[in-house]
């Protein structure tokens, strides 16, 4: 894809990327380097750390080995 810098030093890059983030970085030899990024509010970041992942991780283990077998008294309750 090739794209002109506009008077405005504005790109367009279409809608499909319309709305979203990019961290932008100019390397040294003037290449731009554009990543698509995720923006979590500070209040939720807790759930992003290494220790919720790992207990999370645990969580999902024991369900995958104690599924529910069908015999629970509130079967049918709702």
């Amino acid at each position: 894809m090739l794209k002109m810098v506009g008077n405005s030093g504005q790109i367009s890059l279409g809608k499909k990327y319309a709305g979203k983030y990019f961290e932008v970085r100019e390397q040294e030899d003037g290449v731009i380097v554009m990543t698509p990024m995720r923006v979590i509010p500070e209040s939720e970041a807790w759930l992003h750390t290494l220790e919720m992942r790992e207990k999370l991780a645990r969580a999902d283990a024991w369900m995958d080995a104690d599924a529910p077998t069908g015999t629970s008294r509130w079967q049918g309750r709702g």
